[in-house]
């Protein structure tokens, strides 16, 4: 899945300086940047393919700070290019920054508003996303990045619009990818913008990759969180959710619970997970659901009761928009994957009993021990992680209360 956002008048206004070429491609590298990411600009724009059909692009590869360049393994690059090279491309790429919690090079980020002010096309793969936010090249735009680090994204820069459900998001002259493959994603869609589908589809055949792939981060995601998170107050609340996510409630509950209004709940939620609330709650939903699926005998209907949606019909329209199936067809690909596993077999009904008491506590069946707070507060802080970022952060405010079915 790919988001096409409606290219800003400015945007669709800007004109690439008279120095500037299209077919000009810089990347920029930075020194402990990973190896894949990087090469994959790299091979998409640097190797000439024109015997294949695909017209040929210049490459320019550059240092976005002093030399040599060490990366995955302990390898040593030195760029033949420094940032005074980027005044001649038509499209700068980031490939990817070293670290989510360290500022980019003041140098590389003023070469990058410099490009993107004389028109260049700037593109952010996976982490880059956050070197493209420092430069204040996403403020008010829609963008995505690695679904792990979508939440500190969304935290550290309020003013961009995250959507960690997207494998790349093209926003005209601004663009950015999730983790790793979908880099691949993005410059076969770059390729595609700039000279059709023939050509995308005839790299994407040397490339021995999908030309378009179907679905987004969603059914990547786990459950791991930051630490910064954990420790929010905020984190009893969502252990109450997780608790009780057999019954019926809305965002307004939650926000009653934490004593906060509406407006205040749902400003603080976004601020501390990226995610709208009624959005994580529908999420860890269906992920609960997904857990029953794989460890029970409960018929779909009951595994809608038992995750607090109001029917199955609601189960599996919120299901096959996050996982892309229906839960009928999600478990019998999981048993058909694991059939000697016993999962979900000879317990009449009831969940396994693998180390899941606090993940199932509050679940009608669920076996285990009550779980002690600590615990709780333990699990609340893993559902607050990217699982809160699985779906859209939206532009226009929380919808009004309602249950989240």
């Amino acid at each position: 899945m790919s988001h096409d956002a409606t290219t800003a008048p400015e945007a669709a206004a800007r004109k690439l300086s008279g120095r500037r070429r299209r077919e000009i491609v810089a990347v920029l590298l930075f020194s402990g940047g990973p190896i894949f990411e990087s090469s994959i600009p790299l091979s998409v724009f640097g190797i000439d393919r024109q015997d294949a059909g695909v017209p040929r692009y210049r490459l320019l590869v550059c240092s976005g700070e002093e030399g040599p360049l060490r990366t995955t393994g302990g390898l040593e690059l030195t760029a033949p290019h420094g940032l005074e090279a980027i005044s001649r491309a038509g499209t700068v790429v980031v490939p990817a920054w070293r670290s989510i919690t360290s500022p980019p090079p003041e140098e590389a980020l003023d070469a990058l508003r410099r490009a993107h002010e004389e028109g260049a096309r700037i593109v952010g793969l996976c982490t880059g996303a956050f070197v493209l936010a420092a430069a204040g090249l996403l403020d008010g735009r829609p963008a995505t990045t690695h679904w792990m680090y979508a939440p500190t994204l969304a935290k550290r820069y309020p003013s961009v619009h995250v959507d960690p459900r997207e494998l790349f998001v093209d926003d005209g002259d601004v663009l950015t990818s999730a983790g790793t493959a979908a880099g691949i994603d993005l410059c076969l869609h770059i390729v595609r913008t700039d000279h059709g589908n023939e050509a995308a589809g005839a790299l994407a055949r040397r490339l021995v990759v999908p030309p378009r792939r179907s679905g987004g981060q969603e059914r990547y995601l786990d459950r791991s969180l930051p630490e910064e998170i954990g420790a929010d107050p905020l984190a009893e609340v969502v252990a109450w959710a997780l608790e009780h996510l057999h019954e019926q409630f809305d965002v307004e509950t939650l926000a009653a619970r934490a004593y906060m209004s509406h407006r205040t709940f749902d400003r603080r939620f976004r601020s501390l997970t990226g995610s709208a609330p009624l959005q994580w709650l529908i999420t860890q939903r269906v992920l609960q659901a997904q857990r029953l699926l794989e460890t029970s005998d409960y018929s779909v209907d009951e595994v809608a009761g038992r995750c607090g949606f109001r029917s199955p019909v609601a189960l599996r329209g919120h299901f096959r928009r996050q996982l892309g199936s229906s839960p009928a067809a999600y478990r019998a690909a999981y048993r058909a994957r694991r059939p000697q596993s016993g999962e979900g077999q000879g317990n009449h009904g009831k969940p396994e009993k693998p180390d899941r008491s606090v993940e199932l506590a509050g679940v009608p069946g669920a076996e285990g021990a009550p779980v002690p707070a600590q615990s709780r507060r333990t699990a609340a802080a893993t559902a607050l992680g990217p699982h809160a970022a699985s779906m859209p952060t939206g532009h226009s405010g929380l919808p009004g209360p309602r249950t989240a079915s």
